[in-house]
């Protein structure tokens, strides 16, 4: 049976940060694993019709320091440009968001397809039970899933689910994001940026044109409804439809070629914790971080790209110890 010092579940960005900052500090017997097909969760991005669009995070932007050391390296390798803004610029990714998440997990060890569904502490850790039949020793776990999967998993694996610590957990909240992705023939009317996020009907949150961003070959758009909209209309079959009526003025619906609809079932956490990283099991064994997680300081407030980065840079410090 395998063995590894520490397993971390989900292959986001905070389970890819957390990875890495393992590796910078000379571990090597770790690996990452996820459900999915590929690594980085919201850092999504899909082949339309011989074009890309993102589906998932559409850009970051940057307010502390360490991930602005990053930020200048992924520029120097030409991952990520700036896209526009001026206060706080948007970065996005040269090759879609995934594309970046793809470079910065590329010399990760990676175990993808692999949905852990129990884990039980044993004198040396943890045994982990992947959906497939798999399993392995571990002597550390880190959870970066969203919170209520990370709930559902604790249950299976018979954990006091009263723990304040657990507690805490059930109390972050997410709400849903339907996403429209729709192929165009030609060029749309939207700005040169490709961007849209002002001005918009009740219920839109943005409307991107990947063409205009600068990452497809084929007008691709990603139309984004705002949160309550999407739990409103969540699982209703004439969704499309709807998001087509909205957008309607933005758009020559004449011209689509095709459509697809996205799900977000945990999008954006509308309660957040207010500390980076929990210690479940209170010996640094089995610790839960993720974009909810955020630090004390943090003035934004809410779940995004660098307070993914900044929970799992934080949790696998807490990790080493």
């Amino acid at each position: 049976m395998e063995h590894f010092e520490i397993t971390i579940v989900g292959a986001g960005l905070a389970g890819i940060t957390a990875a890495r900052r393992l590796r910078k500090q000379g571990r090597t017997n770790f690996v990452v694993t996820d459900k999915g097909n590929c690594v980085g969760g919201r850092l999504a991005t899909r082949s339309v019709s011989g074009g890309l669009a993102d589906h998932g995070a559409q850009f970051f932007t940057v307010r502390t320091e360490e991930l602005e050391e990053e930020v200048q390296g992924w520029l120097h390798k030409g991952w990520i440009k700036k896209w526009f803004g001026e206060k706080y610029a948007r970065y996005t990714a040269v090759q879609g968001m995934n594309g970046l998440a793809g470079h910065l997990a590329s010399d990760l060890p990676t175990s993808l397809h692999t949905k852990v569904v129990k884990l039980l502490e044993n004198e040396g850790g943890y045994r982990v039970y992947g959906e497939d039949g798999s399993e392995w020793q571990s002597d550390k776990v880190l959870l970066t899933m969203p919170a209520p999967q990370v709930v559902e998993l604790l249950k299976n694996s018979h954990v006091d689910v009263e723990k304040e610590e657990i507690k805490q957990l059930k109390s972050i909240l997410f709400a849903p994001t339907y996403v429209g992705i729709y192929h165009f023939d030609g060029v749309t009317d939207l700005p040169e940026s490709g961007h849209v996020d002002s001005g918009l009907p009740d219920g839109v949150e943005r409307i991107v044109d990947h063409r205009k961003k600068g990452i497809s070959s084929e007008t691709i758009i990603s139309i984004y409804m705002e949160a309550e909209w999407s739990r409103k209309h969540y699982g209703e079959d004439y969704v499309m439809s709807l998001i087509k009526e909205k957008t309607e003025p933005y758009l020559d619906w004449g011209q689509m070629k095709s459509e697809q609809l996205k799900r977000w079932k945990y999008a954006q956490a509308k309660k957040v914790m207010r500390q980076p990283y929990v210690d479940v099991s209170g010996d640094g064994c089995l610790v839960v971080a993720g974009d909810a997680f955020l630090r004390l300081n943090d003035e934004a407030g809410r779940t995004r790209f660098e307070s993914a980065y900044l929970s799992g840079k934080d949790a696998a410090a807490y990790l080493s110890w």
